[in-house]
Parts: structure tokens; C-alpha cells; sequence
């Protein structure tokens, strides 16, 4: 099924459409540029259909757009920027959003927003890539954590709406076992390339040149909750970096999803201080926090394992 995105002129109403199949608009050109005003603006009046004439492409933009938008993240974004600039032409919560919309179509680059800007008769006014560069460079150390409560904020009433539709967020399940109520959170680390030297990249130990984030991703739902961008030559079993994405991944999830966790790393990332980090969150009384980690079992392993006196196993649980 194709979906088109119909360029409307200025029409009063859906019907003076003529009945075409597209993704039409019904606002006026001249409330273009007041997304400081009403960053939902340009979604006025769009409907979806089969077909149509007046086309314009990568349709499926609009779509997660107005996600961002009717989900809150990008008024949320929105509040958590506001007096970055004293009279911004494009609100930074739109901008950011529009950032992200870029990505999602396959954008790999910030000039990739002007893939949006080119459909200005569907967008509307879009930043442009130096003010998008601009909106980035604005999120300092001291606005960070409001567009992170922003993310979380915004993470709740989703949660809250898959909840409501399917009556529990989806279960992990691992050897086909249903995992439950239980949140899994994976942390991993991952090459990403870079063919210029930007900032932070650097050689991987892959013989590769670019970056070495760490991620934390929610099994259940597919989210990524929390990522730290660092040099390609950083290392993957760097405790204190796991430690960080992880402690800002469990704040991604909304309150009453923190108290079942299970937290998962493979062999690269697995150390005695992490493993003590997530034993150390089992403190809280009303937080059952476990792990799951990969060991590299090497002969000398094989060996020691051998020695353990049968009594020993025969006392350990069995799950």
C-alpha cells in the first residue's frame, strides 16, 4: 500500500479536495513560521488516503512527526529549551523533533533535515541546518537533564497508552519463556564509523576509525533509553561508563515499570563492578534487580568449575 502526501493550495474545506486520495492540509501558508506559537500547527487538518494527485515524497515522515507531536515529546522538548534564544523563529522542540524524524527516514547527517524543508507546502517552515546546529549547540551540561525529564515524560503516556490497549507492556521472552512483568534492560556496546574526523572519533580496536557508544535498550518494547557517546578507541567493559547508561536508562522508565528489572551485558561489557552496581540496587526494599552477563569459560574456567565438590551445586537455586 502507498500512501501520498497531497500539496494542497488553500483550500476552505476537505471537500473542496474533490475527493483526492492524499494527505492533505487545510491551514493557511501565512501560519508557516509560528511553530514558536504552536509547534502542531501544520498537522491541522491532514487526513490519510490511498492515492492522489500533487504528490510530494517520503510521505511516511509526516506520520512520525505528528507520533512526536501527539505523544507530547515535542512540546515537552519544547518547555525544556525555552529561553535558550530570546525571540527564536523556529521553537527547539520542533527543531529537535524534526532532527529526529530526519534519522528515522534514513537521514545520517544534521543537513539531512532539509529533506523536511523541502516539502514545505506538508512541513511547513522547517530550520534550516545552521539553526539546527544551533539548536544542538544550545542543549549545554545545564539543559541536558531537562531534555532528558522530557524524554521520560513523554516515555509515560506512551507506556500508559500501550498499557491501555493491550493490558500489559509486551514481556520479554527468552528460550520461550514468557519473562512476565519483568523489564529487561540490555546494554551494549557498538562501533559506529566515521569517515572524517569529527568530534570524539577516533581508531577502534577493529582497526576502524569513528565512535564506541554504549547503549541501554528496553527488550520489551524496542526503545533505546539511554546512549553515551565516546571515542572509537574507548573501551566496552569501561565499568563506570556502564554503570552511567544504566542508572540513566532505569530513569527512562516510567516509576512503577523500576521495581522488576533484569539487566543483560555480554562479555565484553561485563565486570565485577558492574555486576556489585546492580547487586547495590537491590538495597532499595521495593527494587528486585537481576543480571544476566556473558563469561568468556576458558579452560582455566572449565578447570576451576570441574572442582566445585557436588555438595556445593546441589545447593545452588534452581532458576
Amino acid at each position: 500500500m502507498i500512501f501520498a502526501v497531497g500539496v494542497p493550495r488553500r483550500w476552505e474545506s476537505a471537500s473542496d479536495l474533490g475527493g483526492c486520495g492524499c494527505l492533505t492540509s487545510v491551514s493557511e501558508p501565512e501560519s508557516r513560521g509560528t511553530f514558536y506559537v504552536d509547534a502542531t500547527g501544520w498537522s491541522r487538518g491532514l487526513s490519510v488516503e490511498v492515492g492522489g494527485r500533487d504528490v510530494v515524497s517520503h510521505v511516511g515522515t509526516a506520520v512520525v512527526r505528528l507520533l512526536a507531536d501527539r505523544v507530547g515529546l515535542t512540546g515537552a522538548l519544547s518547555e525544556a529549551l525555552v529561553g535558550t534564544r530570546q525571540f527564536p523563529l523556529h521553537d527547539r522542540g520542533r527543531v529537535l523533533t524534526d532532527i529526529a524524524v530526519g534519522i528515522a527516514d534514513g537521514g545520517t547527517r544534521i543537513k539531512d533535515i532539509a529533506t523536511l524543508g523541502d516539502q514545505g507546502e506538508l512541513f511547513g517552515a522547517v530550520a534550516s541546518v545552521p539553526t539546527a546546529w544551533r539548536a544542538l549547540k544550545e542543549i549545554d551540561a545545564e539543559r541536558l537533564p531537562a531534555v532528558t525529564a522530557a524524554r521520560a515524560a513523554a516515555r509515560v503516556g506512551v507506556w500508559e497508552q500501550i498499557v491501555a490497549r493491550h493490558g500489559r507492556i509486551p514481556p520479554c521472552k527468552v528460550a520461550g519463556r514468557d519473562l512476565g512483568d519483568r523489564i529487561v534492560i540490555r546494554l551494549d556496546a557498538s562501533l559506529v564509523l566515521s569517515h572524517s574526523d569529527k568530534e570524539h572519533a577516533a581508531r577502534t580496536f577493529k582497526k576502524t576509525f569513528g565512535h564506541h557508544p554504549i547503549m541501554a535498550w528496553c527488550d520489551n518494547t524496542g526503545e533505546l533509553l539511554a546512549i553515551k557517546l565516546r571515542a572509537g578507541n574507548a573501551g566496552a567493559n569501561t565499568a563506570a561508563d556502564n554503570i552511567e547508561v544504566l542508572d540513566a536508562a532505569i530513569a527512562q522508565l516510567p516509576a512503577p515499570y523500576r521495581k522488576k528489572i533484569l539487566v543483560t551485558v555480554d562479555g565484553a561489557g561485563s565486570t565485577h563492578a558492574l555486576v556489585a552496581h546492580v547487586a547495590k540496587l537491590n538495597e532499595d526494599p521495593d527494587r528486585q534487580v537481576y543480571y544476566a552477563v556473558g563469561f568468556d569459560l576458558d579452560e582455566r574456567g572449565r578447570q576451576a568449575v570441574g572442582k566445585v565438590p557436588g555438595r556445593v551445586l546441589s545447593r545452588l537455586p534452581e532458576n
